[in-house]
């Protein structure tokens, strides 16, 4: 059975970093997107991050964190990462892990259709 258990949320001050964690348990996730989601209360999941490999081409972030926020990933313990710098009031929210739904897609995706398997969440508070 597949479990994806985020860990690392917390409550930060504006400007602060904090990083998230993820570990799968079940099958191997190397060649399917791992990716990071948010959501805010009464609004619908939105895309925050992914990443197949370490190729360039393979991880895509949203506009609203690139180059504040870093994706990676540990193959051998089935893991993703999500360090978060600079942030911002904004970025309060609870994030969810996220596993791809195929395994070996040619191209990054960020439509939370595409993602079959989730963490519980993890709140991020950042204070102004």
């Amino acid at each position: 059975q597949v479990q994806l258990v985020e860990s690392g949320g917390g409550l930060v001050q504006a400007g602060g970093s904090l990083r998230l964690s993820c570990v799968a348990s079940g099958p191997s996730f190397s060649n399917y997107f791992m990716g990071w989601f948010r959501q805010y209360p009464g609004k619908e999941r939105e895309f925050v991050a992914t990443t197949r490999t370490w190729n360039e081409h393979m991880t895509t972030y949203a506009d609203s964190v690139k180059g504040r926020f870093t994706i990676s990933r540990d193959n051998y313990k089935n893991e993703v990462y999500l360090q978060m710098n600079s942030l911002k009031p904004e970025d309060t929210a609870t994030y969810y892990c996220a596993a791809d739904c195929v395994s070996g897609r040619p191209s990054s995706t960020s439509y939370n259709s595409n993602y079959c398997y989730w963490g519980q969440g993890t709140q991020v508070t950042v204070s102004s």
